[in-house]
């Protein structure tokens, strides 16, 4: 398959709908060649359904750098989200010949950023596919929170959302919350946090499934693997 790796964007693929993969914490743009992720999406890479495209996580410097409160850390993350918006979004709608929705996704920290990116730029991002997340940004974070936590905290602001908005939303987004009951889904948090969440979206009726996944899906990659390779041919 084509592989092209400029501008701090590593794109795979000719043709087919475009997927921004987000890495899990403190990961980069290589992660998906070195897990066995894009084995898993090959098929789909090859037969002209998919285009992928990946990039570095910056959780080292926001929120999981420890050294700052959690606002700081949230204020450093409007810089990676003007980055993707301003940047890696052009450069995929170049790619692909013109705009065009881009689909999320994402495993543990990067689940996170699928989400939250889908629900706050749903008009470019309209489908986010979200594996083992922990939807609350602040959970192991200190300091006060303010507006911009609270803006980037899916778990906060989903719970008040309104109006027309709202219903704005509910026809222009959709999520797959994906999860398993296997070593480190529930110490990590994950599970917990994905069920929650779940139950969020359907408290406001946002449109999302909702997959639980038995005892043999741990918090690895054997397992994400496993569910890409199953949920994303339904969504291309």
């Amino acid at each position: 398959m084509r592989r092209e790796d400029r501008d701090g964007i590593l794109a795979y693929g000719d043709y087919g709908k475009p997927l921004l993969v987000f890495p899990a914490e403190r990961g980069n743009r290589y992660e998906w060649e070195s897990t066995g992720m894009l084995p898993a999406v090959a098929p789909l890479v090859e037969e002209g359904r998919l285009k992928v495209y990946c990039v570095d996580a910056w959780d080292g410097a926001t929120w999981s750098d420890d050294s700052i409160p959690v606002d700081d850390r949230a204020r450093r993350h409007d810089a990676y989200e003007h980055w993707i918006h301003s940047h890696v979004v052009p450069w995929i709608h170049h790619d692909c010949g013109g705009p065009i929705g881009i689909g999320l996704t994402g495993v543990s920290m990067g689940a996170y950023h699928a989400a939250n990116f889908a629900l706050r730029r749903a008009d470019l991002f309209p489908f986010a596919l979200c594996l083992s997340g922990m939807y609350d940004p602040t959970r192991a974070a200190w300091g006060e929170p303010g507006d911009a936590v609270y803006f980037h905290n899916p778990t906060a602001y989903v719970q008040h959302l309104h109006g027309d908005h709202l219903e704005w939303l509910r026809s222009h987004v959709h999520l797959v919350l994906v999860v398993g009951r296997g070593a480190w889904e529930d110490s990590t948090g994950a599970l917990d946090s994905t069920e929650r969440f779940a139950g969020l979206l359907r408290d406001k009726g946002i449109p999302h499934d909702l997959d639980v996944w038995g005892h043999d899906s741990p918090h690895d990659w054997p397992a994400w693997q496993r569910q890409i390779a199953h949920h994303l041919p339904r969504c291309v």
